[in-house]
């Protein structure tokens, strides 16, 4: 059954509503920062393999609407950007990078090693490593025709979406934690308390939003996607392509760097609680899209080897944020936030770590370096360097 845009859309904003309900009355899972579209689109995307199973139908969600909210929220991320701070965020930008191309030869390294004590074929461990991992659903399914045709991996697509799909669960409910532990385990606390970067802090009960400053805040967000555009068709003819939301977030940080300078009088939404509310929303949405489209019942079948692939990944990359990156990012608040969104990274999306951090961030407070630096390495460094470090693997056993 295809379920129309309009009405996935509709359905979207219930599940969202879902979310911030069950996460208002469950303090359990507020402590641990469990992201509220994760909470309710777990329960739909259950519920919709229960209706397949009892009743064949298959839930097909168009998920056209899905993809621009993305592209809201991280020009959102850009137009809280001032330069200053990002040229301060240069040298742990450098080093996250560093640090997860380290962690990426270990997610390979750990799959193939998985994949060999049940026998299986090694590219089956780099596709349940940073294949469908790191990757996520789209390096996956982009990858299966190598898989299939050079390596005789037959239902690769199959393992791919399989790792993929609960990679994502996975992520999802580990960043929250982690970052819980830290700050409570360390006493951290911000440097400056200051509102989150996105949505509203759990104890803003009275927040102030104008007509003006919301609808000024949108206005600058579409110009922000239209610059995004011009910026992602100029690198295309140059040769060199990169996602639309990385393009937006970049126009966003040239905006907010440039206007505000040349005007200064002109009322600018950086830090306003409108742009936040409006960046809540879009990655909300966007997540609970993902999350409710879910299909279970493809994967139901793939047990044993994946999910022991599965647990091994897990178990390394929940060690590798919490002795690895927390270390080197500063061991304070900035780094706990980073280590929530470092779950995202490893296991899941560029969305799920910014969701992530945003269930941080409203418990804890602003971290604007992390908001930053996470969806660089995310959106741009990761692909580039996923790429080469697949063929590397495959080329070594081919």
């Amino acid at each position: 059954m295809d379920v129309p845009a309009i009405t996935t859309f509709n359905l979207a904003i219930l599940v969202l509503f879902l979310g911030k309900f069950l996460n208002s009355r469950i303090p359990l899972l507020r402590h641990y920062n469990i992201p509220e579209p994760v909470t309710s689109g777990l329960l739909v995307c259950v519920a919709t393999w229960i209706i397949f199973l009892t009743t064949d139908i298959q839930l097909n969600f168009d998920l056209r609407a899905r993809d621009i909210l993305l592209v809201f929220f991280f020009a959102g991320i850009g137009l809280n950007s001032d330069l200053r701070s990002l040229l301060a965020g240069g040298l742990p930008l450098v080093i996250l990078i560093a640090a997860t191309v380290v962690f990426m030869f270990l997610q390979n390294l750990t799959g193939l090693g998985v994949a060999s004590l049940f026998g299986l074929e090694k590219a089956v461990g780099v596709l349940g490593g940073t294949t469908s991992l790191i990757g996520g659903h789209g390096t996956a399914i982009a990858w299966t025709p190598t898989f299939r045709d050079q390596y005789g991996i037959g239902n690769a697509s199959e393992i791919g979406i399989a790792c993929a799909t609960f990679g994502l669960i996975l992520a999802s409910v580990m960043g929250g934690p982690i970052a819980n532990f830290l700050i409570s385990r360390h006493k951290l606390k911000p440097e400056t308390v200051e509102p989150p970067d996105v949505g509203i802090s759990h104890e803003s009960t009275n927040a102030q939003i104008s007509v003006h400053s919301f609808l000024g805040a949108w206005l600058l967000l579409n110009v922000s996607l239209t610059l995004g555009k011009g910026i992602q068709g100029g690198l295309d003819g140059a040769g060199l392509q990169l996602p639309l939301f990385v393009c937006s977030l970049f126009g966003a940080i040239i905006l907010t760097n440039s206007i505000p300078r040349i005007f200064p009088k002109l009322k600018w939404p950086s830090g306003s609680r409108s742009l936040a509310l409006i960046s809540d929303i879009c990655l909300g949405m966007f997540l609970a899209m993902s999350m409710m489209s879910l299909q279970l019942w493809t994967v139901s079948d793939l047990a044993g080897p994946i999910f022991a692939i599965l647990a091994a990944q897990f178990a390394l990359a929940f060690c590798f944020a919490l002795f690895v990156v927390f270390r080197l990012m500063g061991r304070n608040y900035e780094a706990a936030v980073i280590c929530s969104g470092f779950g995202g990274i490893s296991l899941g999306s560029t969305p799920t770590a910014m969701a992530n951090m945003t269930a941080v961030a409203k418990k804890y407070g602003a971290a604007h370096k992390a908001f930053i630096i996470v969806p660089l390495v995310c959106g741009f460094f990761v692909d580039i360097a996923n790429a080469i470090i697949i063929k590397a693997f495959l080329g070594w056993f081919a």
